[in-house]
């Protein structure tokens, strides 16, 4: 485990953690979800895949497996929120939050890949 990927899964971890809380009682994505076109229940969803990809990025502290999948739900999420911004061609500075955490989320994959075959 190195120190860089350290500061990036909790990094990670912290943000995704924030950002899956506010799924779940935030007026502003309440509203973001609308205009997506996305029903409540996907925005629910949402949350528990992101504040589940935290927990499993930030114990990928410990175990480099767990960074690993973690990473992989992130990028998951995050292609699937670019895809969404572009969808309603958002201006591309709505899409700087989740192409950042994409490639971090895609770094941290890189340094923990070996881990998923082993």
């Amino acid at each position: 485990m190195t120190v860089l990927s350290i500061i990036l899964q909790g990094i990670l971890g912290l943000g995704f953690l924030m950002f899956g809380f506010m799924q779940f009682g935030s007026k502003q994505m309440l509203d973001e979800f609308k205009r997506y076109g996305y029903p409540a229940g996907f925005r629910v969803f949402t949350g528990l895949v992101e504040v589940i990809s935290a927990v499993l990025v930030i114990s990928g502290i410990w175990n480099d497996t767990l960074a690993a999948w973690g990473a992989l739900l992130i990028v998951g999420t995050m292609l699937g929120a670019i895809f969404t911004h572009m969808t309603v061609k958002d201006p591309v500075n709505k899409m700087m939050m989740p192409i950042i955490l994409l490639i971090l989320g895609l770094v941290v994959l890189l340094i923990n890949l070996g881990s998923l075959f082993v």
